[in-house]
């Protein structure tokens, strides 16, 4: 007698489904580290604890050099509010730009210094910098212990406004930006008016150009105001400039509050527009080009592109371009011009650098009117290279 069949193999799958809630504040203050500014201590210590919060404490070089009391500054701050924070070892000085996310060891620096003050999950890291001290410091926090409190105190325009109320961390890799990184939220961010005042007029420029951008895509009574206040921001009247960061920073935390895609699981990258051309620049240029200075070129060569595409209408590119000179950038940069072996520009290999970042379609943020964008999956070539010959007719 046969043996009966054997059982035919089967599956079985069990569905994990569970969500988590993230909440962090994003505090705007003046002179942060004044002993009498409780916003700090309030961050590391919200309610009643049994000993003080440890704390590094990572600052971007640049800072010092501007602000050279600032360390002693933030020493002080410790001992006066000691009950509730201890700063562990010395304050860590790191290389700042882009510097910090092309030399990975810098990486393994902070996280030497993490695991030599033996901060854990209940301690927290401190990063005080621009948007590449933010990036790096926070990459090395979200993998430290699989993550460790991470607390930013952005220095820039750009940081404040833009990518440090934000939830990504990267470093650049193989020629690549942000090719390694992290979606981690910080534990909160802390934006400090004063450090402003001691930014270098380039940097103050620079980040305006995220402002323009997320204006230009999501809000155009923003964008309107821009134009109306472009002399003061030019100026960097404080005033002025406080009203753009702030505006600009709750934009961004609309978009990833509301926007349907926080980690950017899908294709698209709404607030990235004019970001596929900039990021090719900063590689081309080695960095030479700050970052918001590749965004105004490809905002303004993503303006006449929308314009050539049929749209935008004629003469808001025109619109966008005064605004982006009157702010006081330069929209040319010779690496445009640059080209490969095949005689194709080298800046259109921007396009599949950015759809690799995310896989999927090529998804690409244009504009439909001064305060819309609308996707698109292809860019054409010929009205690239139409575009650039517009810009460069206008732009030297």
């Amino acid at each position: 007698m046969l043996d009966p069949e054997p059982d035919v193999p089967r599956t079985e799958t069990f569905a994990q489904t569970f969500s988590i809630r993230y909440d962090y504040p994003v505090h705007f203050t003046r002179d942060l580290f004044d002993p009498r500014n409780p916003c700090l201590r309030q961050v590391l210590m919200p309610g009643p604890l049994a000993r003080p919060q440890r704390l590094a404490v990572f600052i971007d070089e640049g800072v010092t050099i501007a602000w050279p009391q600032l360390a002693g500054r933030i020493t002080d701050y410790g001992a006066a509010h000691a009950a509730a924070m201890e700063l562990v070892g010395d304050i860590v000085i790191v290389p700042g730009g882009e510097a910090v996310k092309n030399q990975h060891d810098c990486v393994e620096a902070v996280l030497k210094d993490l695991s030599a003050r033996h901060i854990d999950r209940q301690s927290y890291a401190l990063a005080i910098g621009g948007g590449a001290v933010l990036d790096a410091v926070g990459f090395a926090a979200a993998i430290f212990h699989r993550g460790v409190r991470h607390v930013r105190c952005p220095t820039t325009v750009l940081a404040q406004s833009d990518s440090g109320v934000g939830v990504k961390n990267g470093i650049n890799a193989f020629g690549l930006k942000n090719l390694l990184g992290t979606f981690a939220p910080p534990f909160a961010v802390i934006n400090d008016q004063a450090f402003l005042d001691v930014l270098p007029a380039r940097d103050k420029r620079a980040g305006m150009a995220e402002a323009v951008k997320v204006a230009l895509i999501r809000d155009g009574a923003f964008f309107d105001w821009i134009e109306r206040k472009a002399a003061a921001l030019a100026a960097f009247e404080p005033n002025a400039l406080k009203t753009l960061v702030r505006r600009c920073a709750r934009l961004h935390m609309r978009q990833i509050a509301s926007g349907g895609d926080p980690f950017e699981s899908g294709s698209a990258r709404p607030l990235d527009f004019g970001h596929w051309s900039a990021h090719k620049l900063e590689t081309l240029t080695r960095h030479t080009l700050r970052h918001g200075e590749a965004v105004a070129i490809g905002i303004a060569l993503d303006s006449r592109y929308s314009v050539l595409a049929g749209l935008l209408p004629e003469g808001e590119d025109t619109r966008i371009v005064r605004l982006l000179q009157a702010l006081g950038f330069t929209l040319w940069d010779d690496a445009l011009d640059l080209r490969d072996g095949s005689g194709r520009r080298r800046i259109i290999a921007g396009i599949g650098d950015f759809q690799e970042h995310l896989g999927g379609e090529l998804t690409i943020t244009l504009l439909a009117a001064i305060g819309l964008g609308v996707e698109v999956h292809a860019m054409d070539d010929e009205r690239i290279e139409r575009a650039i010959a517009w810009l460069k007719a206008r732009a030297r």
